[in-house]
Order: structure tokens, then sequence, then C-alpha cells
């Protein structure tokens, strides 16, 4: 499978969904599903977006650019057992909206699996904000992997200014690269290839886990 309508089907039935119960939840007719997966129609980004986030994918597997994993994006439980965890540092507030400053001073610590912490180097961030909802909400830690670039569809934590950090979505473009919200209401950050270098922005880490503090 190397399309998105091949993806699309693929994760739909994966899922065990209907063409209307997939259509329901992102917000399209029936057909229009129909027609995306025989390759009638192709939606635009913001409904490639809305798949991607529910199936919990990168826009580059559901395009078919890149093998999909099994492990998702964003895990929402702590995997394996505390009897094997190695602890890692959360390094105060990072924003989910407004960027600001990352605050270096430990606040407190999380436990992660030895097998994930033997695939590089991890922290932990506080979220604050609302531009990550419904998944990331105010409050809740994110396990970082420290890496200085992620591919599309990723969601990652980037530094703007050299000292202002956010938690958002990459997307990279030809000319430029967005920050985007899950949040509808707004708006994506867009830098050209000049702001990237100048200004600069750059990528700390990939968001690997969601520790969700309800």
């Amino acid at each position: 499978m190397n399309k998105f309508k091949d993806m699309l089907k693929y994760f739909r039935e994966k899922e065990e969904l209907s063409q209307a119960e997939l259509a329901s939840k992102i917000g399209v007719k029936p057909s229009t599903i129909g027609m995306y997966e025989t390759g009638e129609r192709q939606p635009n980004f913001e409904t490639e977006e809305k798949i991607a986030d529910y199936f919990n994918v990168s826009l580059d597997v559901l395009r078919g650019k890149r093998e999909y994993s099994a492990q998702p994006i964003i895990l929402l439980e702590t995997i394996g057992s505390k009897a094997s965890s190695v602890k890692i540092p959360v390094l105060g507030d990072v924003a989910a909206g407004i960027p600001l400053n990352a605050i270096e001073n430990i606040i407190d610590y999380e436990e992660i699996p030895e097998e994930l912490a033997s695939q590089g180097e991890f922290f932990g961030l506080r979220i604050k904000g609302d531009s990550m909802e419904p998944r990331i909400c105010d409050g809740d830690v994110v396990i970082v992997r420290k890496q200085e670039d992620a591919d599309s569809g990723d969601t990652i934590i980037a530094c703007v200014n050299g000292d202002y950090a956010t938690c958002k979505r990459l997307v990279k473009q030809s000319d430029c690269i967005m920050l985007v919200s899950l949040n509808s209401k707004y708006a994506p950050m867009i830098y050209t290839k000049d702001d990237v270098i100048n200004m600069p922005v750059t990528i700390i880490g990939k968001v690997v886990e969601l520790r969700g503090k309800l």
C-alpha cells in the first residue's frame, strides 16, 4: 500500500469502522469517505490532519510515504512496568498556546521503562495552554525524546527565537515549516527557511508519550 486511499481503508478497517462511522467522526459525508477510498477525491489538508489525528498516525504514514509502525505517535498509557523503570526530570512548563520561556528548573520526575530509556535521551515537560486540546491538555506532562529533527506530522517541542518553547505538530513544506495546533481556534505558526535559520526555529525533541494529569 503506497497511496492515501489504501492507507485510509486499511486504518478504517483496522478500527472496524464503517465509512459512515468514520465520516461522522471527522465531519464529512459517508459518500466522501467512499470517494477518498476509490481515489475519486483527495481531502484537503485540514481533513487529512483530522484523519491522522483520529488514527494517531503521522501525515506521512497516512499518505503512504512512510512505513506504518503499530506503535502510536503519542502513547496514552505508560509502556512497561515500574519494576524496570528509569526516572527522568520534568523541566517546568512548555506552552501549548502562545510560546513561553522554557523553565529549566526540575519541578518533578516521571518514570519510563528501561526499554524506552535505552532508545535515547528523554525528559518531561509540563504543558500550559489549550492549543493542543483535545489530545493534550493544560497541566499534562509529555515525555520527549531529545532530537534535532522530526518527520512531518510528528508532535514536537520546538524553540522559537532561541529560548521560547512550544508543543506543536510539525508540518514540513517545500518552502517553509508550520507549527500546527490541534485546537482549530489557533492559526498555524509559519516560518520560512530564512526564519528557521535566522530566528532561529529549532526542534528540541519529539513527543513520544502523554501523561494525562486529570
